[in-house]
C-alpha cells in the first residue's frame, strides 16, 4: 500500500466520519472531499469539476425542476386525491392500497416531492375523517423508497449509479431494466410493512374522540367595486353552491347579521366571515372580484367595519402561505392583530384555522369576536408576506410552513395537464429509448417553459442545490482512486477474500454491505462509493457486472432501518409521530428479508 492510496482511504474514512455524524451538511462535506483530493494532487482541476457534468448531476437537476412544476401546477395533488375515495377502507387495506399509489406516483416522480405531498394529505385526512397518521407515514415513506426503486428514474441514486457505470465501459442500464425485480421488493416490502404495522403508534384516543378540527379556514372577504358578486343574490353565488364554502357572518354599514340567508343581495364593500379551504379561497380572488384581509384590532377612535381601515388587499408580487403553528411557539396566545409584529417581518395574517374541542364548539368560535381569537398549538395560520421575505420564514422556529402560492398564480387545469401531458412526454421518451433520459429531462424542462408552466425564478428556492453538490464533490472520487491506484488495491484484495466463494456469498457480502452504509450515510454518498468497487470486484471475479451493479442500486436505497439514510425517513422522523426503534424494528426486519431475497435473485442470475 503506498502513501497515496493511504491519503484516500483516510480522506474517505473522514467523509464517512462526517456523513454518519451529521457534524456539516452533506454539500460541505462533499466540498471537503473535492478540495482534500485536489491539494493532495490527485485530481486535476479539469478533473475535479466532471461532477458537474456528469449526466446523472444535470438529469437529476432537471428532474428537480420538473417535480417543483408538478407541484406548483397541481398534478402532484391531483394523483393523490385518489387517497380521499378510500377513507371507508379498513386499515389492513387502507395502507397497502396508499402504499401502491405512493409508489407508482414515486416510479416516475421525484421521490422526496411525492412524500411531502402525502404528508400533507394524511394531515387533510386525519382532520377531516379521523384517519390515523402514525398508520400511514411510515409506510407512506418505505412505498417511495420501493417505488422510486422500479425505474431509472425514479431515483437519484439510480442514475448516479448507471452513470458511474457507463463512465467504467459497463452498458448502461434501460428505463425499465430492473423493473420486474423492483416489483418484487415493491410486492414483498407492501405485505411485511402492512403486517408489522400493529407495531406503529396509535393516534392519542381522546384526541380521536374528544377532538377535531375545523375543516377550513376562518377569514374575512371583502367585495370589490370590480366585483362580479355585486347585484347578485347570496343563494347565487359561491357562497351558496360550493358546499366546500360556508357563509358565516356579513356586516353592512356597521351592522353584523350571522348566518345570511341566501335571498340577501349582495353589494360593494359588504365584509363577510366565511369557513373554506385555502384553494377555494384563492380561486374566490381570482375569479370573483374579492379581497382578502386580515384583521385589525380596534382601537378606541376605530370602527371595525369600515373597509378602508380593515381591509389590506393582497400585492401582485407576494405569497400566500400556510403554517402549521407546533408547541412553544413565540406566536402561541397572540391574537391575529399581534401576531405582525411578533414575527419581526413584512407578513399580513389573512386567515386562521383552528382546532376546536368540546369546551369550544365551532358555534361558539364562530359567534366568538374574531379579535379575540387566539393561536393555539395546531392551529393553521394563512398569511401574506412579500416574495422577497417568505425565505426568512424558516428562521422562525416552531412553526411549519405547509404550502406557499405565488399570489395570482393559482394553478389552473389548463398548466395541470399541460404539465401532466409533458411528463407524460418526457417519461415516455425515456422509456422508448428514444432519447438517453439526459436529453428528455432537458426537453421535458424546455416544453414546460415554452408552455409558461414554468418559472425558473421561481423554482430556484425549491431545489435541493445540497444533493447537486453532494454528487459534484464526491462522483470524482472515483478519478482519483483511480489515479492513485487505490482502486486496483481494494479490488485485489477483496477479490483475494472472495475468490472460490459462491457468487451468492459475494453477491450476499456486497448487498449486506452496502445496505449497512446507506443506514448512516446518505444513500447518494453510497451509491457514488460503493459502484466503482461493485464493478471491480466483477471484472476480478470475471462475472456479469450487471447483478453487482444492481445490488448496489438497490442496496443503496434500501436504508429502512434508520432514519437517517433516506431523505424521506429523516421528515417522516422529524414530525415526532415515531421513535427510532419504529424504524429499527419495522425497517430492520423489512431490509433483512429484502436483502435476503435479493441475494437469491441476483445470484442466480450470475
Amino acid at each position: 500500500m503506498t502513501i497515496e492510496i493511504v491519503i484516500i482511504f483516510v480522506i474517505l474514512g473522514l467523509s464517512l466520519i462526517f456523513f454518519a455524524l451529521e457534524l456539516f451538511s452533506i454539500d460541505k462535506i462533499s466540498i471537503f472531499v473535492l478540495a482534500s483530493l485536489l491539494l493532495a494532487g490527485f485530481l486535476s482541476p479539469e478533473e475535479a469539476l466532471t461532477g458537474f457534468s456528469n449526466t446523472a448531476t444535470i438529469t437529476i437537476l432537471m428532474l428537480m425542476i420538473i417535480a417543483t412544476a408538478m407541484e406548483q401546477n397541481g398534478v402532484i395533488n391531483m394523483l393523490s386525491e385518489s387517497m380521499t375515495k378510500l377513507k371507508g377502507l379498513p386499515l389492513l387495506l387502507l395502507i397497502p392500497v396508499i402504499m401502491f399509489i405512493v409508489a407508482g406516483i414515486s416510479a416516475f416522480i421525484s421521490t422526496t416531492a411525492v412524500v411531502i405531498v402525502f404528508v400533507k394529505l394524511t394531515n387533510e385526512l386525519h382532520q377531516r375523517y379521523g384517519i390515523s397518521q402514525s398508520k400511514l407515514l411510515l409506510p407512506i415513506s418505505f412505498a417511495g423508497i420501493l417505488g422510486g426503486s422500479c425505474t431509472l428514474m425514479g431515483t437519484s441514486t439510480n442514475l448516479i449509479v448507471n452513470a458511474i457505470a457507463e463512465q467504467s465501459g459497463v452498458p448502461k442500464l434501460s428505463f425499465f431494466e430492473f423493473t420486474n425485480y423492483g416489483l418484487i421488493f415493491l410486492g414483498v416490502g407492501v405485505v411485511v410493512v402492512t403486517g408489522l404495522s400493529f407495531l406503529l403508534p396509535y393516534d392519542s384516543k381522546k384526541t380521536k374522540n374528544f377532538q377535531k378540527e375545523l375543516q377550513d379556514f376562518i377569514t374575512k372577504l371583502c367585495i370589490n367595486k370590480e366585483s362580479t358578486l355585486i347585484g347578485k343574490t347570496i343563494g347565487e353565488t359561491f357562497l351558496f353552491t360550493n358546499p366546500n364554502v360556508q357563509l358565516l357572518k356579513m356586516t353592512r354599514d356597521g351592522i353584523t347579521t350571522n348566518a345570511p340567508g341566501k335571498y340577501i343581495t349582495l353589494k360593494e364593500d359588504d365584509i363577510l366571515l366565511v369557513n373554506a379551504s385555502m384553494d377555494n379561497l384563492l380561486k374566490a380572488k381570482e375569479t370573483e372580484g374579492i379581497t382578502l384581509f386580515n384583521e385589525v384590532i380596534p382601537g378606541e377612535h376605530e370602527d371595525e367595519d369600515n373597509p378602508e381601515q380593515v381591509k389590506r388587499a393582497v400585492k401582485k408580487d407576494t405569497h400566500i402561505v400556510e403554517l402549521l403553528i407546533l408547541p412553544n411557539s413565540n406566536l402561541l396566545g397572540l391574537r391575529l392583530g399581534d401576531i405582525k409584529p411578533a414575527m419581526i417581518m413584512e407578513a399580513n395574517p389573512l386567515a386562521i384555522k383552528k382546532r376546536i374541542n368540546m369546551r369550544n364548539t365551532k358555534e361558539r368560535l364562530i359567534r366568538k369576536r374574531e379579535d379575540k381569537i387566539r393561536l393555539k398549538v395546531s392551529d393553521r395560520l394563512l398569511i401574506q408576506i412579500d416574495e422577497d421575505e417568505v425565505d426568512k420564514l424558516e428562521g422562525i422556529e416552531h412553526v411549519v410552513v405547509m404550502q406557499q402560492l405565488s399570489s395570482g398564480t393559482f394553478p389552473n387545469a389548463r398548466k395541470k395537464y399541460i404539465s401532466l401531458a409533458i411528463l407524460i412526454l418526457t417519461i415516455g421518451l425515456a422509456a422508448t429509448g428514444l432519447f438517453p433520459i439526459v436529453k428528455s429531462t432537458i426537453i421535458g424542462v424546455f416544453l414546460l417553459l415554452v408552455f409558461n408552466c414554468l418559472k425558473l425564478n421561481t423554482v430556484y428556492k425549491d431545489i435541493n442545490w445540497e444533493v447537486i453538490f453532494l454528487l459534484a464533490g464526491l462522483i470524482p472520487i472515483g478519478i482519483a482512486m483511480k489515479n492513485t491506484g487505490a482502486e486496483v488495491w481494494l479490488s485485489e484484495n477483496l477479490i483475494g477474500m472472495l475468490q472460490g466463494q459462491s457468487p451468492m456469498l459475494v453477491i450476499a457480502a456486497l448487498f449486506g454491505i452496502t445496505m449497512l452504509f446507506s443506514g448512516v450515510i446518505s444513500n447518494n454518498a453510497t451509491a457514488i462509493i460503493m459502484t466503482p468497487i461493485a464493478l471491480s470486484v466483477a471484472a476480478g471475479l470475471n462475472l456479469d457486472p450487471k447483478f453487482f451493479i444492481l445490488s448496489v442500486l438497490f442496496a443503496s436505497n434500501f436504508s429502512f432501518f434508520t432514519p437517517m439514510g433516506y431523505q424521506t425517513n429523516t421528515i417522516i422522523y422529524g414530525l415526532g409521530i415515531y421513535s427510532f426503534r419504529h424504524f429499527a424494528i419495522i425497517g430492520g426486519v423489512l431490509s433483512v428479508i429484502l436483502w435476503v431475497l435479493a441475494t437469491f435473485l441476483f445470484s442466480a442470475k450470475i
